[in-house]
């Protein structure tokens, strides 16, 4: 075999185990199957989402390694039938209520909390119970985070050349890194963990906020994502709102990222009512327009935008400072910075961290410029 054949098996071989990986699961057996996702609420209600579907039975008596076994995995998550009609009941202490899933087998439920729950921790079990055509009932848990008081600020985070770097802008390195590097291959910017640790205490450092990420992903790398939180240390949770590519013949292709993270947003605020935000996003896709929609529909709940500076076009930024202007009317600062530094100054100069956490991600930056090199990104600015 030459090398170039080897080298194209290699990347075969690797993209099937990578589209395979998150069926390494007990979930990934046949029959019936709930994933749900980690919730999250204010201490009035809590927003639970996940998904109720039927594996195949392929390859039964395979071993479970080698590139045959992943091959399979990949069948059989393309073959994956999601369940309509199914009924899902949810109790998260003495709070119930019960839902039915979409044609494609998602379910959103919004549960009130007419009883409180503990109020001496932010993490919570909910446990749900799935039935469909006299099967089940399958039980399965998640965790849902519910502040303890009522948080003063919440935080709304892009992932995708935001928090990780991805390269959207290239699709075919994009898809590289979403399904073929491991958590531990892929890379956070300089001073992201401080900044979001810094975000999370708030300016007493004493605070637990909710940050809420969303990310254009697929709900199939959800595994990938928190594990690459935990290793750099970014906080909470963490809380991931991924979509629906659609790997399947029903639907080929996803929604519009924007219109799916538009939707997401809007719902958050709704379920902290009167809690001012942050968003924080980049430069290289369509986050500046989303956001600048949000703070137009939700006056006076956005305190600040952070956008990434992610590339050096002359034409892309023009139109950000087009959006600035609209934006001038407003309590809402649109900051467009090239690192980590520069949106942590403007936070702790608004009052939204503390001067140890603007210390602490000067730290960490200074500690990844020694250790990598400067962000490729070059100078910010600020607004």
């Amino acid at each position: 075999m030459t090398p170039t054949l080897r080298r194209a098996a290699l990347f075969v071989k690797r993209l099937v185990g990578g589209l395979a990986r998150p069926m390494k699961h007990p979930q990934g057996s046949s029959g019936l199957t709930v994933t749900p996702y980690r919730g999250y609420g204010s201490r009035r209600e809590a927003f639970l989402t996940g998904r109720v579907f039927r594996q195949v039975p392929l390859g039964r008596g395979v071993p479970g390694r080698g590139f045959l076994r992943d091959l399979l995995d990949v069948a059989r998550r393309i073959a994956r039938r999601g369940v309509a009609e199914a009924g899902v009941e949810i109790r998260l202490g003495d709070n119930h209520v019960a839902v039915t899933t979409d044609p494609d087998g998602y379910f959103e439920a919004r549960l009130p909390l007419a009883s409180s729950l503990p109020r001496d921790r932010v993490w919570h079990l909910a446990e749900l119970w799935v039935t469909a055509a006299e099967e089940g009932p399958v039980r399965a848990s998640v965790e849902v985070f519910i502040p303890a008081s009522e948080p003063d600020l919440l935080v709304i985070s892009d992932i995708d050349d935001t928090v990780m770097f991805t390269g959207v802008a290239d699709r075919l390195r994009m898809l590289y890194r979403l399904f073929l590097e491991r958590p531990d291959q892929r890379m956070a910017f300089p001073g992201v963990a401080a900044l979001y640790q810094a975000l999370h205490r708030g300016a007493d450092d004493q605070g637990e906020r909710p940050i809420l990420y969303v990310s254009r992903g697929p709900w199939l790398i959800y595994e990938m994502l928190e594990t690459f939180f935990q290793l750099n240390r970014i906080p909470v949770g963490p809380i991931l709102f991924l979509r629906e590519w659609g790997v399947s013949l029903r639907h080929p292709w996803p929604r519009r990222a924007e219109e799916h993270k538009e939707q997401l947003i809007g719902r958050m605020l709704a379920t902290f009512e009167g809690v001012p935000c942050l968003l924080i996003g980049d430069s290289g896709q369509h986050d500046p327009e989303v956001y600048t929609r949000i703070v137009q529909a939700h006056p006076g709940r956005v305190q600040a935008i952070y956008i990434r500076r992610v590339e050096n076009r002359e034409d892309r930024q023009r139109a950000i400072q087009a959006l600035r202007d609209q934006l001038r009317h407003t309590r809402c600062d649109l900051v467009l910075a090239a690192d980590s530094v520069l949106i942590a100054e403007h936070a702790q100069a608004s009052g939204f961290i503390s001067d140890y956490g603007l210390e602490a991600v000067r730290r960490e930056a200074a500690t990844a410029a020694e250790d990598n090199g400067p962000e490729e990104a070059g100078p910010g600015d600020v607004a």
